[in-house]
């Protein structure tokens, strides 16, 4: 019997490995095709296409899976969606300067190059900033 209890754990641990990696693959896949959706549309209708990735869909989508990966933590859910708003704001002057600087007829990866070192700089300066009133995220 205890043979066949230690092949039923060893079952067991492989379907719930495999279920996770499935799961896995799904909210991968899912994202993906998001993402592929958005940027065909942007091809066809930009505007259109900057509508629909101005919506947090893909925030939407977090904020799912980290409501049912941790079991309905509230806590991680307000902690994960607090501190998105406060990554959004410094994140925005990247669609003013890389439309910007292309339009300059600046290199393309050059701009996208700047405008993300940039935002990263926006990113550190606003944790600093936002730690000096206490704000944690």
């Amino acid at each position: 019997m205890a043979v066949n209890d230690g092949w039923l754990c060893y079952l067991t641990c492989q379907c719930q490995r495999r279920s996770k990696m499935t799961y896995f693959i799904l909210k991968a896949a899912l994202s993906g095709v998001l993402i592929a959706v958005i940027s065909e549309i942007a091809r066809r209708y930009p505007s259109l296409g900057g509508l629909i990735a101005s919506l947090p869909l893909i925030s939407l989508l977090a904020i799912i899976w980290l409501w049912r990966d941790t079991g309905g933590d509230v806590g991680q859910v307000a902690a994960h969606t607090r501190a998105t708003l406060w990554y959004v704001v410094p994140s925005l002057p990247f669609f003013l300067i890389l439309p910007a600087l292309i339009e300059r007829n600046i290199n393309f990866w050059l701009s996208l190059i700047i405008a993300s070192f940039i935002t990263i700089c926006l990113y550190l300066a606003a944790i600093w900033v936002s730690g000096r009133f206490g704000v944690t995220f």
